[in-house]
Protein backbone atom coordinates (compact mmCIF):
# COMPACT_ATOMS: atom_id res chain seq x y z
CA UNK A 1 0.00 0.00 0.00
CA UNK A 2 1.19 3.59 -0.29
CA UNK A 3 -0.23 6.68 0.88
CA UNK A 4 0.25 8.91 -1.87
CA UNK A 5 -1.09 12.46 -2.72
CA UNK A 6 -4.73 13.04 -4.12
CA UNK A 7 -5.17 12.31 -7.81
CA UNK A 8 -4.41 15.74 -9.20
CA UNK A 9 -6.29 14.70 -12.61
CA UNK A 10 -9.43 14.11 -10.57
CA UNK A 11 -9.05 16.93 -8.15
CA UNK A 12 -8.33 19.24 -11.27
CA UNK A 13 -11.79 17.59 -13.31
CA UNK A 14 -13.61 19.00 -10.39
CA UNK A 15 -11.99 22.42 -9.81
CA UNK A 16 -12.97 22.93 -13.57
CA UNK A 17 -16.43 21.07 -13.22
CA UNK A 18 -17.17 23.96 -10.33
CA UNK A 19 -15.69 27.01 -11.45
CA UNK A 20 -17.37 26.44 -15.06
CA UNK A 21 -20.25 25.88 -13.28
CA UNK A 22 -20.39 29.08 -11.14
CA UNK A 23 -19.95 30.86 -14.11
CA UNK A 24 -22.83 29.39 -16.27
CA UNK A 25 -25.14 29.69 -12.71
CA UNK A 26 -24.06 33.40 -12.42
CA UNK A 27 -25.07 34.31 -16.59
CA UNK A 28 -28.58 31.78 -15.91
CA UNK A 29 -29.17 33.74 -12.31
CA UNK A 30 -29.08 37.21 -14.53
CA UNK A 31 -32.92 35.74 -15.70
CA UNK A 32 -34.89 36.15 -12.29
CA UNK A 33 -34.09 40.01 -12.51
CA UNK A 34 -37.03 39.84 -15.00
CA UNK A 35 -38.86 37.78 -12.52
CA UNK A 36 -41.09 39.71 -10.13
CA UNK A 37 -40.82 37.10 -7.13
CA UNK A 38 -36.67 38.18 -7.72
CA UNK A 39 -34.30 36.11 -5.57
CA UNK A 40 -31.45 37.39 -6.82
CA UNK A 41 -29.09 38.70 -4.35
CA UNK A 42 -30.20 35.62 -1.72
CA UNK A 43 -30.01 33.09 -4.42
CA UNK A 44 -26.33 33.63 -5.46
CA UNK A 45 -24.90 34.63 -1.78
CA UNK A 46 -26.44 31.06 -1.03
CA UNK A 47 -24.74 29.56 -4.06
CA UNK A 48 -21.36 30.99 -3.40
CA UNK A 49 -21.27 30.75 0.34
CA UNK A 50 -22.46 27.78 1.25
CA UNK A 51 -22.19 26.09 -2.05
CA UNK A 52 -19.05 27.21 -3.27
CA UNK A 53 -16.82 28.53 -0.75
CA UNK A 54 -18.22 25.80 1.94
CA UNK A 55 -18.16 23.09 -0.33
CA UNK A 56 -14.49 23.29 -1.47
CA UNK A 57 -13.12 23.83 2.25
CA UNK A 58 -15.00 20.30 2.88
CA UNK A 59 -13.56 18.90 0.26
CA UNK A 60 -10.41 19.79 0.93
CA UNK A 61 -10.39 18.46 4.67
CA UNK A 62 -12.38 15.01 4.05
CA UNK A 63 -9.36 14.55 1.28
CA UNK A 64 -7.23 14.62 4.39
CA UNK A 65 -9.00 12.02 6.41
CA UNK A 66 -8.32 8.37 6.35
CA UNK A 67 -10.81 6.56 3.93
CA UNK A 68 -11.90 3.71 6.79
CA UNK A 69 -12.81 5.83 8.95
CA UNK A 70 -15.72 6.32 6.60
CA UNK A 71 -16.42 2.76 6.63
CA UNK A 72 -17.23 3.32 10.77
CA UNK A 73 -19.25 5.98 10.41
CA UNK A 74 -21.15 4.18 7.56
CA UNK A 75 -24.01 2.91 9.47
CA UNK A 76 -24.19 6.34 11.80
CA UNK A 77 -24.22 8.39 8.97
CA UNK A 78 -27.11 6.50 6.76
CA UNK A 79 -29.08 5.99 9.77
CA UNK A 80 -29.10 10.07 10.49
CA UNK A 81 -29.45 10.86 6.60
CA UNK A 82 -32.79 8.72 6.82
CA UNK A 83 -33.88 10.51 10.06
CA UNK A 84 -32.67 14.15 8.73
CA UNK A 85 -34.81 12.92 5.23
CA UNK A 86 -37.89 12.16 7.21
CA UNK A 87 -37.67 15.82 8.54
CA UNK A 88 -39.60 16.84 5.75
CA UNK A 89 -42.91 15.41 6.49
CA UNK A 90 -43.05 17.74 9.68
CA UNK A 91 -45.48 20.71 9.35
CA UNK A 92 -43.57 24.11 9.63
CA UNK A 93 -40.19 22.12 9.71
CA UNK A 94 -40.62 20.91 5.57
CA UNK A 95 -40.96 22.81 2.69
CA UNK A 96 -43.51 22.23 -0.14
CA UNK A 97 -42.63 23.60 -3.27
CA UNK A 98 -44.32 22.68 -6.69
CA UNK A 99 -46.31 19.98 -5.11
CA UNK A 100 -43.12 18.24 -3.15
CA UNK A 101 -41.92 17.90 0.01
CA UNK A 102 -38.46 17.56 -0.44
CA UNK A 103 -36.79 20.66 1.62
CA UNK A 104 -36.24 21.65 5.38
CA UNK A 105 -36.63 25.36 5.89
CA UNK A 106 -34.34 25.90 8.99
CA UNK A 107 -35.41 30.15 8.41
CA UNK A 108 -31.33 30.91 7.76
CA UNK A 109 -31.30 28.18 5.25
CA UNK A 110 -33.10 25.54 3.13
CA UNK A 111 -32.01 22.47 2.08
CA UNK A 112 -32.46 19.31 0.99
CA UNK A 113 -31.64 16.54 2.96
CA UNK A 114 -32.01 13.61 0.75
CA UNK A 115 -28.38 15.03 -0.68
CA UNK A 116 -26.79 13.71 2.28
CA UNK A 117 -29.11 10.26 2.08
CA UNK A 118 -27.17 9.68 -1.42
CA UNK A 119 -24.07 9.53 0.60
CA UNK A 120 -25.40 7.80 3.76
CA UNK A 121 -26.83 5.14 1.29
CA UNK A 122 -23.36 4.54 -0.85
CA UNK A 123 -21.32 4.33 2.35
CA UNK A 124 -23.36 1.65 4.00
CA UNK A 125 -23.73 -0.21 0.97
CA UNK A 126 -20.41 -0.26 0.21
CA UNK A 127 -19.63 -0.67 4.23
CA UNK A 128 -22.11 -4.17 4.12
CA UNK A 129 -20.89 -5.60 0.55
CA UNK A 130 -17.23 -5.51 1.61
CA UNK A 131 -18.28 -7.20 4.51
CA UNK A 132 -20.54 -9.85 2.80
CA UNK A 133 -17.79 -10.75 0.29
CA UNK A 134 -17.99 -14.27 -0.87
CA UNK A 135 -22.05 -14.08 0.03
CA UNK A 136 -22.80 -11.09 -2.26
CA UNK A 137 -23.50 -13.54 -5.04
CA UNK A 138 -26.19 -15.17 -3.05
CA UNK A 139 -29.90 -13.80 -2.58
CA UNK A 140 -30.01 -13.73 1.22
CA UNK A 141 -26.22 -12.61 1.23
CA UNK A 142 -26.88 -9.79 -1.89
CA UNK A 143 -29.67 -9.33 -3.48
CA UNK A 144 -32.42 -9.27 -0.48
CA UNK A 145 -30.08 -6.77 1.95
CA UNK A 146 -30.04 -4.40 -1.36
CA UNK A 147 -33.62 -4.43 -1.91
CA UNK A 148 -33.78 -4.31 1.64
CA UNK A 149 -32.27 -1.03 1.48
CA UNK A 150 -33.74 0.31 -1.62
CA UNK A 151 -37.14 -0.30 -0.32
CA UNK A 152 -36.55 1.86 3.23
CA UNK A 153 -35.07 5.05 0.75
CA UNK A 154 -37.55 4.42 -1.87
CA UNK A 155 -40.56 4.58 0.30
CA UNK A 156 -39.43 8.11 2.01
CA UNK A 157 -38.27 9.45 -1.35
CA UNK A 158 -41.28 8.62 -3.90
CA UNK A 159 -43.28 9.72 -0.79
CA UNK A 160 -42.06 13.26 -1.22
CA UNK A 161 -42.45 12.62 -4.14
CA UNK A 162 -38.89 12.31 -5.61
CA UNK A 163 -38.84 9.74 -8.24
CA UNK A 164 -35.25 10.80 -10.22
CA UNK A 165 -33.20 11.12 -6.84
CA UNK A 166 -34.67 7.43 -5.98
CA UNK A 167 -33.62 6.45 -9.55
CA UNK A 168 -30.08 7.76 -9.08
CA UNK A 169 -29.22 5.94 -5.77
CA UNK A 170 -31.00 2.98 -7.28
CA UNK A 171 -28.49 3.46 -9.70
CA UNK A 172 -25.57 3.41 -7.98
CA UNK A 173 -26.94 0.34 -5.92
CA UNK A 174 -26.63 -1.64 -8.47
CA UNK A 175 -23.71 -0.48 -9.95
CA UNK A 176 -21.82 -1.00 -6.43
CA UNK A 177 -23.40 -4.27 -6.42
CA UNK A 178 -22.42 -5.81 -10.05
CA UNK A 179 -19.05 -5.14 -8.88
CA UNK A 180 -19.19 -6.59 -5.81
CA UNK A 181 -19.87 -9.72 -7.51
CA UNK A 182 -23.54 -10.05 -7.96
CA UNK A 183 -25.22 -12.38 -10.37
CA UNK A 184 -26.73 -10.37 -13.82
CA UNK A 185 -29.57 -12.64 -13.07
CA UNK A 186 -30.23 -10.86 -9.94
CA UNK A 187 -29.89 -7.59 -12.11
CA UNK A 188 -32.57 -8.73 -14.77
CA UNK A 189 -34.79 -9.47 -12.50
CA UNK A 190 -34.23 -6.05 -10.81
CA UNK A 191 -34.79 -4.61 -13.81
CA UNK A 192 -38.06 -5.80 -14.87
CA UNK A 193 -39.29 -4.87 -11.09
CA UNK A 194 -38.19 -1.27 -11.69
CA UNK A 195 -40.05 -1.66 -15.00
CA UNK A 196 -43.07 -2.68 -13.34
CA UNK A 197 -42.91 -0.27 -10.92
CA UNK A 198 -42.69 2.47 -12.97
CA UNK A 199 -45.75 1.29 -15.11
CA UNK A 200 -47.75 1.34 -11.83
CA UNK A 201 -46.47 5.08 -10.61
CA UNK A 202 -47.11 6.73 -14.45
CA UNK A 203 -51.00 5.43 -13.90
CA UNK A 204 -50.87 6.68 -10.50
CA UNK A 205 -49.06 9.60 -10.43
CA UNK A 206 -50.50 11.50 -13.65
CA UNK A 207 -47.68 14.30 -13.73
CA UNK A 208 -45.36 11.11 -14.37
CA UNK A 209 -47.41 9.97 -17.12
CA UNK A 210 -47.37 12.97 -18.82
CA UNK A 211 -43.85 13.48 -18.59
CA UNK A 212 -43.74 10.37 -20.53
CA UNK A 213 -46.41 11.27 -22.95
CA UNK A 214 -44.29 14.33 -23.79
CA UNK A 215 -41.18 12.36 -24.27
CA UNK A 216 -43.02 10.39 -26.96
CA UNK A 217 -44.75 13.32 -28.43
CA UNK A 218 -43.63 16.78 -27.09
CA UNK A 219 -45.60 18.50 -29.44
CA UNK A 220 -48.62 17.88 -27.34
CA UNK A 221 -49.64 20.59 -25.07
CA UNK A 222 -47.31 22.92 -25.80
CA UNK A 223 -48.58 25.98 -23.33
CA UNK A 224 -48.28 22.87 -20.67
CA UNK A 225 -47.14 19.58 -20.06
CA UNK A 226 -44.72 19.90 -23.08
CA UNK A 227 -43.66 23.68 -22.30
CA UNK A 228 -40.28 23.06 -20.74
CA UNK A 229 -39.16 20.60 -23.52
CA UNK A 230 -40.30 23.13 -26.14
CA UNK A 231 -38.46 25.97 -24.48
CA UNK A 232 -35.44 24.10 -23.76
CA UNK A 233 -35.35 23.24 -27.64
CA UNK A 234 -35.87 26.51 -28.67
CA UNK A 235 -32.59 27.42 -26.47
CA UNK A 236 -30.29 24.90 -27.44
CA UNK A 237 -31.05 25.07 -31.02
CA UNK A 238 -30.68 29.16 -31.17
CA UNK A 239 -27.18 28.31 -29.43
CA UNK A 240 -26.24 26.80 -32.63
CA UNK A 241 -22.42 25.93 -32.64
CA UNK A 242 -20.71 28.74 -31.46
CA UNK A 243 -23.72 30.28 -28.87
CA UNK A 244 -24.96 33.76 -28.18
CA UNK A 245 -21.84 34.54 -25.80
CA UNK A 246 -21.86 34.73 -22.38
CA UNK A 247 -24.80 36.13 -20.54
CA UNK A 248 -26.63 36.53 -23.71
CA UNK A 249 -29.18 33.92 -23.21
CA UNK A 250 -32.66 35.19 -24.41
CA UNK A 251 -34.89 31.91 -23.36
CA UNK A 252 -33.47 32.57 -19.76
CA UNK A 253 -35.76 35.96 -19.16
CA UNK A 254 -39.36 34.83 -18.40
CA UNK A 255 -39.33 31.61 -21.17
CA UNK A 256 -37.29 28.75 -19.38
CA UNK A 257 -38.85 27.47 -16.17
CA UNK A 258 -36.33 27.50 -13.54
CA UNK A 259 -33.41 28.73 -15.75
CA UNK A 260 -31.06 28.11 -12.91
CA UNK A 261 -32.68 24.35 -11.62
CA UNK A 262 -33.04 21.64 -13.96
CA UNK A 263 -33.15 24.24 -17.13
CA UNK A 264 -29.81 25.77 -16.77
CA UNK A 265 -28.27 23.18 -19.53
CA UNK A 266 -30.14 24.85 -21.90
CA UNK A 267 -28.95 28.32 -20.64
CA UNK A 268 -25.17 27.06 -21.14
CA UNK A 269 -26.28 25.73 -24.76
CA UNK A 270 -27.83 28.65 -25.71
CA UNK A 271 -24.53 30.79 -24.78
CA UNK A 272 -21.67 28.62 -25.34
CA UNK A 273 -23.67 26.73 -28.50
CA UNK A 274 -22.68 23.12 -29.25
CA UNK A 275 -19.07 23.19 -28.53
CA UNK A 276 -19.57 25.07 -25.04
CA UNK A 277 -22.34 21.40 -24.35
CA UNK A 278 -19.77 19.51 -25.75
CA UNK A 279 -17.06 20.60 -23.22
CA UNK A 280 -19.52 20.18 -20.07
CA UNK A 281 -20.14 16.70 -21.11
CA UNK A 282 -16.47 15.53 -21.72
CA UNK A 283 -15.89 17.08 -18.30
CA UNK A 284 -17.99 15.21 -16.30
CA UNK A 285 -16.87 12.52 -18.72
CA UNK A 286 -13.05 12.62 -17.50
CA UNK A 287 -14.45 13.14 -14.29
CA UNK A 288 -16.10 9.54 -14.13
CA UNK A 289 -12.76 7.55 -16.21
CA UNK A 290 -10.12 9.41 -13.87
CA UNK A 291 -12.81 8.24 -10.71
CA UNK A 292 -13.42 4.95 -12.18
CA UNK A 293 -9.42 4.64 -12.34
CA UNK A 294 -9.25 5.48 -8.90
CA UNK A 295 -11.89 2.92 -7.99
CA UNK A 296 -9.16 0.48 -10.21
CA UNK A 297 -6.41 0.71 -7.61
CA UNK A 298 -8.07 1.33 -4.91
CA UNK A 299 -6.69 -0.44 -1.47
CA UNK A 300 -9.42 -2.28 -0.38
CA UNK A 301 -12.75 -3.26 -1.93
CA UNK A 302 -14.49 -0.90 0.18
CA UNK A 303 -13.34 2.31 -1.28
CA UNK A 304 -13.41 0.86 -4.52
CA UNK A 305 -17.63 0.37 -3.87
CA UNK A 306 -17.59 3.69 -2.38
CA UNK A 307 -15.60 5.53 -5.54
CA UNK A 308 -17.96 3.72 -7.83
CA UNK A 309 -21.09 4.84 -6.41
CA UNK A 310 -20.29 8.46 -5.54
CA UNK A 311 -19.19 8.68 -9.27
CA UNK A 312 -21.96 7.01 -10.96
CA UNK A 313 -24.20 8.71 -8.55
CA UNK A 314 -23.17 12.19 -9.63
CA UNK A 315 -22.47 10.91 -13.54
CA UNK A 316 -26.23 9.50 -13.78
CA UNK A 317 -27.33 12.62 -12.26
CA UNK A 318 -25.80 14.76 -14.60
CA UNK A 319 -27.23 12.58 -17.99
CA UNK A 320 -30.33 12.69 -16.57
CA UNK A 321 -30.52 15.88 -16.55
CA UNK A 322 -28.70 16.69 -19.75
CA UNK A 323 -30.88 13.77 -21.56
CA UNK A 324 -34.16 15.48 -20.70
CA UNK A 325 -33.24 18.67 -21.74
CA UNK A 326 -32.52 17.20 -25.35
CA UNK A 327 -35.39 15.54 -25.58
CA UNK A 328 -33.82 11.53 -25.50
CA UNK A 329 -35.41 10.46 -22.17
CA UNK A 330 -38.00 12.55 -20.45
CA UNK A 331 -37.73 15.28 -18.07
CA UNK A 332 -37.16 14.53 -14.60
CA UNK A 333 -36.78 17.86 -12.78
CA UNK A 334 -33.64 17.17 -11.22
CA UNK A 335 -30.69 19.11 -10.96
CA UNK A 336 -27.33 19.41 -12.99
CA UNK A 337 -24.24 18.87 -10.61
CA UNK A 338 -21.85 21.35 -9.61
CA UNK A 339 -23.76 23.82 -11.85
CA UNK A 340 -27.59 24.37 -10.93
CA UNK A 341 -29.08 26.73 -8.29
CA UNK A 342 -28.96 24.52 -4.41
CA UNK A 343 -26.01 25.42 -2.05
CA UNK A 344 -26.78 22.16 -0.15
CA UNK A 345 -26.41 20.10 -3.81
CA UNK A 346 -23.18 21.74 -4.38
CA UNK A 347 -21.96 21.11 -1.43
CA UNK A 348 -22.40 17.89 -1.13
CA UNK A 349 -21.44 17.17 -4.58
CA UNK A 350 -17.87 18.40 -3.18
CA UNK A 351 -17.84 16.80 -0.20
CA UNK A 352 -18.31 13.32 -2.35
CA UNK A 353 -15.71 14.41 -4.38
CA UNK A 354 -13.32 14.76 -1.12
CA UNK A 355 -14.48 11.47 -0.38
CA UNK A 356 -13.02 10.24 -3.55
CA UNK A 357 -9.48 12.03 -3.08
CA UNK A 358 -9.52 10.55 0.21
CA UNK A 359 -9.74 6.84 -1.04
CA UNK A 360 -7.02 8.16 -3.77
CA UNK A 361 -4.36 8.66 -1.28
CA UNK A 362 -4.68 4.86 -0.61
CA UNK A 363 -3.75 2.22 -3.24
CA UNK A 364 -2.46 -0.62 -4.29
Amino acid sequence: MRHAKVDKPFLVSVIILAIAGFFIFSSASLGLLARETSTYSSVTFKQTFFGLFLGTLAMLAISKINSQEFRKISLIFFVGSIILTLLVFIPGLGLEHGGAQRWIDLRFITFQPSEFLKIGFVLYLAAFLSHSKNNVSTISGGLVPLLSMLGVVGIILLAQPDTATFLVIASAGVSMFIVAGGKWRHMIAMGLTGLIMITVLAFARPYIMNRILTFFDPSRDAQGASYQIQQSLIAIGSGSVFGRGFGQSIQKFNFLPEPIGDSIFAVLSEEFGFIGAFILISLFVFFAVRGFKIATFAKDQFGRLVVVGLVILILTQAFINIGGMLGVIPLSGISLPFVSHGGTALFVALVEAGIILSISRRRT
